[in-house]
């Protein structure tokens, strides 16, 4: 079974490509691009937090 912090940044991983693509287009000069790559941060930054709870919640489970 892959554990939720792997998959997490597998996801996390895969948001990335997806800014830069679209990083890329922007810079081509397409601003809805521009506005996509923002969300896409937004929840690469949400699933950032998601990883650091996950860990810190595994860590505890294992001293417990």
């Amino acid at each position: 079974m892959e554990n939720n912090v792997i998959k997490l940044m597998v996801q996390m991983e895969k948001e990335f490509m997806y800014a830069a693509e679209q990083s890329q287009k922007f810079v081509e000069g397409n601003n809805s691009a521009g506005t996509r790559v923002r969300k896409t941060m937004q929840n690469i930054k949400n699933l950032a937090q998601d990883v650091r709870k996950e860990i810190q919640t595994q860590k505890n489970s294992v001293l417990a």
